[in-house]
């Protein structure tokens, strides 16, 4: 699909500028953009709100009730729901598959595989930006899952060929534990990575379309519309889950009886029938026309505010705040943003001068609709910036925790449960949870709150945030006696032999809790930013969650290394905090770190929260700010 930046229409809007005082100024100004939405412009000027569905072509769908809705939603749920199944597959799994195939340390295995979580969240910016601002959602999914597809198969022929794996020969558990089986060659590891960063960069371009895309499938002007959002995303959230637990468990027993290539062979299987499905439901989809690139539209606001930067809003040749006139935007794919008051320095960008003259670069003047873009833009990024330490929590428990289940005896009854299905039961707290939402959650809580959905989208936040605070202040509580107990029982030094008698589901609390904190947190951030992004930034806006979660596995790794050098002390022989034999390591001290960070990290939220703004409620105060400057005046 076609994509162009604004250029501003020859003929300016001529408005005198009676702005006497820097008070009524700010309210002239917001209610010149307010007049101008209701004049009228010749057919073709601009185009119209962002969301008026359109199909694959590019052209108004006629009759809508024959797309979207649930069932052109489900085409998608299945390729996160494989995404999501492939992605947690390798975060699990790889980190056993570098220690017990490629023969790399416990320590150097966990960075290597959180950096990969990194950076497929981290580079969703750039599918984001694709996708809003040239391809549209639908071909950049179609694009990257493809490239998933392609990064998934290597990853199976590295497992399933010894050609690209070190002689596994005399390699039994003494051997690994004290080091001395046969490396991976470097071009063996370098294989490996180029395959495995090949699946980070495929997922960098599905995670911040296919929740927007879904979303993207439900008519807003619909009387329930709010009603469907919110339950959209609370099972899109259940289907990312499903993905999960199946990886967690089914693909784990597939790799224990059938072996590596096998197991990661299922994983681009289906990643490979998700691509299937979801070109089967091309002809039910709705779409967004892509608003060209964002990133321009943001350069050229701090371009324009930065040359008028010294400009009062009082000078007598000021025309106003430019805008096209009626109800058309100037930006492919958007509707209109009413003006706010927030960051006055970039409204300097709209300010329309005599001098600007009758076609000004869009380098010096923009539109209201693009100055209020970059300041929604920049007003959202606290709120998900306060989930990268829920990210750090989530990122620490699939390594570390794996690392106490090895010690830990994982029986029920008789039947012995992987410790890379440990894991899963996060998952299934979710699913419970999600499951129990509308019957139990939102009932109960709708009586203390008075609200519809039983919380709004920044409470559910703050309550996943919380949680998270218990869950991993449980975690050190749980390892300091962990770690008492196999000292005081001999196993000071054998760290991958399971102690009989302590039960590896001791693990559970902190998994559920966990859980809950990221059905909270994490399904109301989806929805948050969808719903406050600008119509021509959905994707980026939806990126902003992947880049969370991608910073919190980098913040992981960095905290990680911090604490090994600052704990380590080899001339006193003192180990690190978390050193390779958890039994003689100090993670429970590691844990409340992360307890003291994650409550600093919630007060800076409850902060953020509380001096945010939804979009509706400052529609409505510039609203109000009309009528009383029309009262005013008359």
């Amino acid at each position: 699909m076609g994509s162009r930046e604004i250029k501003s229409p020859e003929d300016m809007l001529e408005t005198p500028a009676s702005l006497e005082e820097d008070g009524r100024s700010r309210k002239k100004l917001g209610m010149f953009f307010i007049e101008s939405d209701n004049r009228r412009t010749a057919f073709g000027r601009g185009y119209t709100g962002g969301t008026t569905p359109v199909d694959i072509h590019g052209k108004p769908i006629a009759d809508l009730s024959k797309t979207g809705g649930w069932i052109a939603a489900l085409f998608i749920f299945g390729n996160e729901m494989a995404e999501r199944m492939a992605y947690f597959g390798l975060s699990v799994n790889m980190v056993a598959f570098m220690f017990y195939v490629m023969h790399r340390p416990f320590s150097s295995s966990s960075n290597a595989v959180n950096n990969f979580l990194g950076i497929s969240q981290v580079s969703s910016v750039l599918g984001g930006f694709l996708a809003d601002a040239y391809l549209g959602r639908y071909w950049t999914i179609a694009i990257f899952t493809t490239i998933y597809l392609a990064g998934l198969i290597g990853i199976t022929l590295c497992a399933s060929m010894k050609i690209f794996v070190p002689n596994q020969d005399q390699c039994d558990q003494l051997s690994l534990l004290l080091g001395s089986c046969e490396p991976a060659k470097p071009w063996q590891m370098l294989y490996l990575y180029v395959v495995l960063y090949l699946t980070a960069f495929g997922a960098a371009g599905i995670r911040p379309c296919v929740s927007s895309f879904g979303a993207d499938q439900f008519d807003e002007r619909s009387k329930d519309y709010k009603t469907l959002l919110d339950r959209f995303f609370n099972f899109f959230y259940l289907c990312v889950t499903i993905g999960a637990i199946v990886a967690f468990t089914l693909v784990v027993y597939i790799q224990i009886e059938r072996g590596w290539g096998a197991a990661f062979g299922s994983l681009a299987i289906a990643m490979g029938v998700s691509n299937m499905l979801f070109f089967a439901g091309t002809p039910l989809y709705r779409h967004r026309l892509p608003g060209g690139s964002p990133l321009t539209r943001v350069a050229q606001v701090l371009v324009a505010a930065f040359k008028k930067q010294h400009v009062p809003f009082t000078r007598s040749e000021l025309v106003g705040l430019y805008e096209l006139p009626g109800r058309h935007s100037a930006i492919k794919g958007s509707g209109k943003i009413p003006h706010t008051d927030d960051f006055r320095c970039l409204d300097k960008a709209a300010l329309q001068l005599k001098e600007d003259g009758g076609n000004p670069s869009p380098w010096r003047l923009c539109t209201v609709t693009q100055v209020e873009e970059v300041k929604i833009l920049i007003k959202l990024i606290p709120i998900p910036a306060c989930t990268i330490m829920l990210n750090v929590i989530l990122t620490e428990f699939i390594t570390l925790s794996i690392q106490q289940a090895y010690t830990l005896n994982t029986h029920i009854g008789k039947l012995k449960l992987p410790v890379t299905c440990m894991p899963v039961f996060p998952g299934l707290s979710i699913f419970l949870i999600l499951c129990l939402y509308y019957s139990v959650f939102v009932p109960v809580s709708r009586r203390i709150t008075g609200h519809p959905h039983g919380a709004s989208q920044l409470q559910r936040v703050g309550i996943g945030l919380f949680i998270s605070i218990l869950s991993v202040a449980w975690g050190g509580v749980f390892e300091r006696f962990r770690r008492g107990y196999a000292i005081k029982h001999g196993y000071e030094f054998s760290f991958l032999t399971p102690m009989p008698d302590l039960s590896a589901y001791w693990l559970l609390i902190q998994y559920c809790l966990i859980g809950i904190a990221e059905v909270f947190s994490i399904v109301g951030l989806l929805e948050f930013l969808y719903e406050e992004a600008p119509d021509a930034m959905k994707s980026i806006g939806s990126a902003y969650a992947a880049i969370a979660g991608g910073l919190g596995c980098f913040a992981a790794s960095i905290i990680n290394s911090i604490v090994k050098s600052v704990t380590r002390n080899p001339e006193n022989k003192q180990r690190s905090w978390l050193s390779q034999n958890i039994n003689n390591a100090k993670f429970d001290y590691f844990y409340w770190l992360l307890t003291v960070l994650s409550i600093i990290n919630f007060c800076f939220f409850l902060y953020s929260a509380h001096r945010y703004k939804y979009r509706t409620e400052q529609t409505f105060e510039a609203w109000e700010t009309k009528q009383n400057i029309l009262a005013e005046d008359s």
